[in-house]
């Protein structure tokens, strides 16, 4: 009678190992290799390599990459957001930031609840209190940028303190 063979496959060797996930990875390779070339190009590899290091020649290497165009818009694209941050009221933003965090949550537990919202309840929850708040508060926020944006158009003229007169 036949005895059964013994067969044990071999176990593949690093570089055949390597062969295999490349070949398997060769998009996501080739996109990574892009990605690489592109932080080089643009310095950013360079300034990452030396604050590993300790950040010898960090500032320089800072400084050369805001010295070109990128680097200006960067700056100007800053000093715009300063601006605009520094004319908001501190008080406003924990207002509407608060505000913002519990419908957060609770929208989260209306999703978590599985309900759904039809028309009836749609038009029930307009004599909500909090929902007419709420919707005037998107209203007017959608009011103060569209007129932001005319103004910035030429459309209307810009009057001077605005903002104080709304208040």
């Amino acid at each position: 009678m036949a005895k059964p063979l013994e067969f044990t496959p071999r176990t593949p060797t690093p570089q055949e190992q390597l062969h295999a996930e490349v070949s398997d990875s060769t998009e996501a390779l080739l996109a990574g290799l892009h990605l690489l070339r592109q932080l080089h190009e643009h310095g950013v590899l360079d300034v990452a390599q030396k604050t590993v290091r300790g950040g010898e020649g960090l500032t320089a290497s800072l400084l050369h990459i805001l010295g070109g165009q990128s680097g200006t818009t960067l700056l100007r694209n800053v000093t715009e957001l300063g601006r605009t941050l520094s004319e908001l009221d501190p008080g406003e933003v924990s207002v509407l930031g608060h505000a913002v965090t519990v419908g957060v949550h609770e929208g989260a537990r209306h999703v978590a609840a599985g309900k759904g919202l039809g028309l009836g309840d749609l038009l029930g929850l307009l004599k909500d209190r909090d929902v007419q708040v709420g919707l005037g508060a998107i209203l007017a926020l959608l009011g103060g940028v569209g007129r932001a944006l005319r103004e910035a158009s030429g459309e209307l003229p810009q009057t001077a303190n605005q903002s104080e007169v709304d208040r």
